[in-house]
């Protein structure tokens, strides 16, 4: 087969809205490495013509009537290994689900031809990664490690032998494709352990982690060098290593880039591993808690730049879940409630913060922060 066959793109396009399939049809027209195979109106006939049709990647609306994009998406996933999912849908509250589903990309109408050519573009590179001998795995391996840990394989979530296994895939997995030394794994994972017992309790850990891995058909995933170890996974999904990616792919953001930081925003539950209890996973988890803090003071400066007080709100609000006790972040807030005329709002997130500071912290409000909080009681 040559390269030119191997790097086709064959898709089928899925919208309730004829208008809306066609406009994406003339779009993708554009394109010389790609061909609409088949348009749907209706999403039960996709489910019709599973074993007839063929393709590689399915765009799918989410918000259909009979069955929605999300779970047609779940049943092209069972019936072929094959394809890949791109999500088209005017909503944005579905990007956890569609990462969930290991959908490729997510797109927000209206859609752009710059943001579309990225979407064409990933699709191809997971085509050329694809290997030409048969697939030993049938499923990727999916983890999400913001507040829950969870590590699924299909629909089932991965067995571990023992805790300390489970703990030591995370700490492995958090420095993926980077070796750290058998002493630092000791005295992180086993601290109050002799260390030749410690050393022991590692080997024996680490076997009973290759053998889950070569289960799911990850043979040779963790490589021993220089006294080190290093785990090294494929054809996986990883929602910190999307935060990652996004977060060092768009510095800035634009119109082209919101949707980005959009999507940064709706996968982050929580703390990294924060249901785990990890001593060794704070430090970590406070530096992607202060990305995401960046990403969002950027997407404020967006938003106002556009007069959109309502994402503004979201956005403020948002910040001072992630960073409780700070005044900056309140009084931000509290001047916009102002300036939107939400008096109710400001009240009652100044009397939350103040009980917060007083219960937790046994502090008051700054002088500033009563000032201000003293123009929201005189507004009228």
């Amino acid at each position: 087969m040559c390269k030119e066959e191997f790097l086709l793109i064959r898709a089928i396009l899925v919208d309730d809205e004829p208008l809306a399939a066609q406009l994406l049809e003339r779009k993708l027209s554009a394109f010389e490495n790609i061909t609409v195979v088949k348009i749907y109106s209706n999403p039960m006939h996709v489910v019709e013509d599973l074993q007839h049709v063929s393709y590689n990647v399915a765009f799918l609306d989410i918000e259909m009537p009979g069955i929605n994009g999300l779970d047609l998406a779940e049943l092209i996933l069972n019936a072929t290994s094959n394809v890949h999912i791109v999500f088209i849908t005017a909503y944005r509250e579905y990007a956890v689900q569609a990462f969930e589903l290991n959908s490729i990309d997510y797109l927000v109408k209206p859609l752009t031809d710059d943001r579309l050519e990225k979407t064409i573009e990933r699709v191809q590179q997971q085509l050329i990664s694809v290997p030409q001998m048969q697939k030993k795995k049938d499923y990727v391996l999916r983890i999400q490690c913001f507040s829950d840990f969870n590590v699924m394989f299909g629909q089932e979530p991965v067995k571990w032998t023992t805790a300390k296994v489970k703990e030591l895939f995370a700490l492995l997995l958090t420095h993926h494709q980077t070796y750290i030394n058998r002493d630092l794994l000791i005295e992180t994972l086993w601290p109050d352990t002799e260390y030749a017992k410690a050393k022991i309790q590692l080997h024996t850990s680490l076997s009973r982690l290759r053998k889950t891995l070569e289960t799911l058909g990850y043979d040779d995933a963790i490589t021993f060098a220089n006294s080190s170890y290093c785990l090294e996974l494929t054809d996986f999904r990883f929602d910190l290593i999307s935060i990652k990616q996004l977060y060092e792919e768009y510095p800035t953001v634009q119109d082209d880039t919101i949707e980005q930081f959009q999507q940064i925003i709706e996968l982050y539950q929580g703390d990294y591993l924060e249901s785990e209890g990890y001593k060794w996973s704070h430090t970590y988890a406070t530096k992607i808690r202060l990305q995401v803090i960046e990403l969002l003071e950027r997407m404020i400066l967006y938003y106002e730049q556009l007069h959109d007080y309502t994402n503004t709100q979201v956005c403020l609000e948002q910040l001072l879940q992630l960073d409780p006790y700070s005044e900056q972040i309140l009084q931000k807030l509290l001047r916009h409630y102002i300036k939107i005329d939400r008096r109710t709002e400001a009240i009652r997130a100044y009397q939350q913060f103040k009980d917060q500071l007083d219960i937790e912290l046994g502090i008051s409000p700054s002088q500033s922060t009563i000032e201000l909080y003293s123009q929201v009681l005189c507004v009228e």
